[in-house]
């Protein structure tokens, strides 16, 4: 089974990365765990995301296509970082989420969501 694990954002991932003392700590903390689910094979792909006042969205309706500059409403609605991990089900990456440090030097929110496979869509 697949999932997509999102690192939900907060207001200070929203203001980019700064290099301090705690976030370095942070960042091996991560490393560490990022070490262990390449170990266990389960890691695909692992990244962290820019603010999204660096990104841009494109609303389709129809044949229109519309442009929005970022930054993003809704902080708690958008994403900080994500895995995408290959396990044997929802409870093992839970399991695996539970063991994760804090990805962010504030309180914040993990989502881990199950991608389609082909039979799911047939």
């Amino acid at each position: 089974m697949r999932v997509m694990v999102l690192v939900k954002a907060t207001e200070d991932s929203e203001k980019g990365f700064v290099p301090t003392p705690e976030a370095m700590e942070m960042m091996q903390a991560m490393d560490r765990f990022n070490d262990e689910l390449r170990s266990a094979g389960i890691l695909l792909a692992a990244d962290g995301l820019t603010p999204s006042s660096q990104g841009k969205r494109v609303a389709f309706d129809g044949s229109s296509r519309t442009v929005i500059d970022g930054p993003f409403a809704a902080t708690r609605e958008l994403v900080a970082g994500f895995w995408l991990w290959e396990v044997k089900n929802m409870d093992d990456a839970l399991a695996w989420v539970k063991r994760c440090p804090n990805p962010l030097p504030v309180p914040s929110e993990i989502e881990i969501r199950p991608l389609y496979d082909l039979e799911d869509l047939k």
